[in-house]
């Protein structure tokens, strides 16, 4: 093999060790972070977390001036409401497509030339800048998402950031994949015992497939966009972020810091555009339908993803999608039912159960499971877990630091719809939704979880996302009927994460088969501080592709690899 000519850039020396080990990581799925979850001082500095907060409070009520150098069509977008109550007052360039879409062309040439290894190192200096706004983003985050600040802190700070760099290192790999030359020799020989092998130089050259588009949701604007934007950018295209019109700042900030490193490192920022709009405007499906958008990400509800999916695959388009499912929890016995409940209230409890890996469907069969601390019937587990789930939230001080604010109003709608729910569905409010007051937040609007108890029968209820702090209590004829509704329920209507607890070695690999029958992850007796909602980037995969609720999976060797392609060069030597 020979080498060709690799472009240098002074990015790869300074991040060349920090890309090795975290490829390393990668590849062992073990434990690694480069950015500190913590939001102490004496992790980022005295006076950091008052910096990023003045510097969020600067943006408001104003326009969002460091972006005007994009192709605008002259007018502002922006309409972002806290749901802690306050309106953000920010407004934004609105993108000239036409003007946007051929910056971006014309940006590309370079940034395909500089290299797979040049790529990811500016990549990384972008994350890098991004980490050193991590308070000014949690802020943002917070007041577009309703999540509370510790969680916008490290879910939209450093956890999002590891989700980014694992993109990089992902998309770095499969294209050193590719050599960038070699020396190909078919051995042969003349009649007359001479060397008549065939030579020939072929030159291997990675191109990206075009201009890419992620389309960001309301609740987790940074984790949800940042591997869409980072695998695109690592892999040569040029990138447009449309951010939910409710959720534009945290996006903004972070395109932001992307356009300055880029122009910093001697490229043309153009290569990562923010396209804010207004509520109700549509310009996620106006970009989806332009010839030039060859990769889409999106984030969000099942009917506009399905369609994405639909229009995408008729236009040639690379798709991933994140939507909507059924996250599913079997309980079948426990020998820690302190630990069990707790962890189940937390999971339930944490941002008011607004994440895509909130369980909504917990099995429990109708004769009661066994524990340590004895026999409980269906009955009495729904109300240890409601007990669970209250205590949990019961001072609203400290419920508001888990809890957040509700979203939108079809969240608050499903909270306090649950006595009709039930009723209308035979079932009983095991734990009624409560409200919850803010101390620093009079108009957020806070709710705990709420409990309902239903029968395995009533699949349409259950089988339909309910968004929000609202949990399904299941009375099945056994866990192997809890264990087939589990295993069809997601085959059908999707998940993005499954839970069994089980003393049974034998319900342990039933449950283990059933989810890779569906086609979901699954989380095994967790009763100490980890939680099913969490994934650890490098180690776990969010997602799988292979159930509806989601056809990619952060971050798999399919999320990166298809981005690119590969263009031989050959001749005789």
């Amino acid at each position: 093999m020979t080498t060709a000519t690799t472009p240098t850039h002074p990015l790869v020396e300074k991040h060349s060790s920090a890309l090795d080990e975290a490829a390393a990581a990668l590849a062992a799925r073990s434990y690694y972070s480069r950015y500190p979850e913590s939001p102490s001082p004496r992790v980022y500095g005295e006076g950091a977390a008052e910096r990023g907060t003045a510097a969020y409070e600067a943006h408001l009520q104003k326009p969002y001036a460091a972006l005007a150098d994009q192709p605008g069509d002259g007018t502002t977008v922006g309409d972002e409401v806290s749901p802690y109550g306050p309106a953000l007052g920010v407004t934004y360039p609105h993108l000239d497509v036409d003007g946007a879409i051929a910056a971006a062309e014309a940006a590309l040439p370079a940034w395909r030339d500089a290299g797979a290894r040049v790529r990811a190192a500016v990549c990384l200096e972008i994350v890098d800048a991004i980490n050193q706004r991590s308070f000014e983003i949690a802020n943002a985050v917070m007041h577009t998402t309703g999540q509370p600040f510790v969680m916008a802190f490290q879910a939209a700070g450093p956890h999002a950031q590891d989700r980014a760099l694992e993109s990089i290192v992902a998309g770095l790999v499969e294209q050193e994949r590719v050599p960038g030359s070699v020396l190909w020799v078919k051995p042969g020989r003349a009649k007359d015992g001479s060397d008549a092998s065939i030579r020939m130089q072929k030159d291997y050259r990675v191109v990206p497939r075009g201009l890419a588009l992620v389309i960001g949701c309301n609740t987790f604007p940074t984790w949800n966009g940042y591997p869409g934007l980072f695998a695109s950018l690592v892999t040569g295209n040029p990138v447009v972020v449309k951010p939910h019109p409710r959720a534009v700042l945290p996006l903004a900030i972070s395109v932001d810091a992307a356009r300055s490193v880029l122009r910093e490192a001697g490229f043309d920022p153009a290569l990562v555009q923010l396209a804010a709009e207004a509520d109700g405007e549509g310009l996620a499906k106006t970009l989806a339908e332009r010839d030039e958008v060859r990769i889409i990400d999106y984030t969000g509800g099942p009917g506009f993803g399905a369609w994405l999916e639909e229009n995408g695959a008729a236009r040639g388009q690379l798709v991933y999608t994140e939507k909507a499912g059924v996250n599913t929890v079997v309980v079948d016995s426990t020998d820690n039912l302190r630990g069990t409940l707790g962890n189940l209230a937390f999971s339930l409890a944490l941002y008011s159960g607004q994440m895509c890996t909130t369980p909504q469907n917990i099995y429990v069969p109708r004769d009661g499971i066994d524990t340590d601390e004895g026999h409980l019937s269906f009955e009495e587990f729904g109300a240890r877990l409601g007990a669970a789930v209250s205590k949990l939230t019961g001072d609203d001080a400290r419920a508001v630091e888990l809890l957040g604010a509700t979203v939108n109003e079809g969240v608050r709608a499903s909270a306090r719809g649950l006595a009709a729910l039930a009723e209308e569905a035979g079932g009983t409010v095991v734990l009624d939704s409560r409200s919850v007051s803010h101390p620093a937040y009079p108009d957020a609007v806070v709710q705990a979880p709420g409990l309902v108890a239903l029968d395995a029968n009533r699949e349409d209820v259950y089988t339909q996302e309910c968004f929000g702090p609202v949990t399904f209590l299941i009375g099945t004829a056994s866990t192997q009927q809890s264990l087939a509704q589990f295993r069809d329920t997601v085959r059908e209507h999707g998940a993005m994460t499954a839970s069994v607890y089980s003393t049974q070695e034998g319900v342990l690999d039933a449950a283990r088969e059933a989810a890779a029958d569906a086609g979901v992850a699954l989380s095994e007796n967790l009763t100490g501080p980890v939680f099913v909602n969490q994934t650890a980037a490098f180690s776990d995969y969010h997602g799988t592709g292979a159930n509806p609720a989601a056809n990619a999976a952060y971050v798999d060797a399919a999320f990166v690899a298809s981005r690119f392609r590969v263009v031989t060069s050959r001749r005789h030597v």
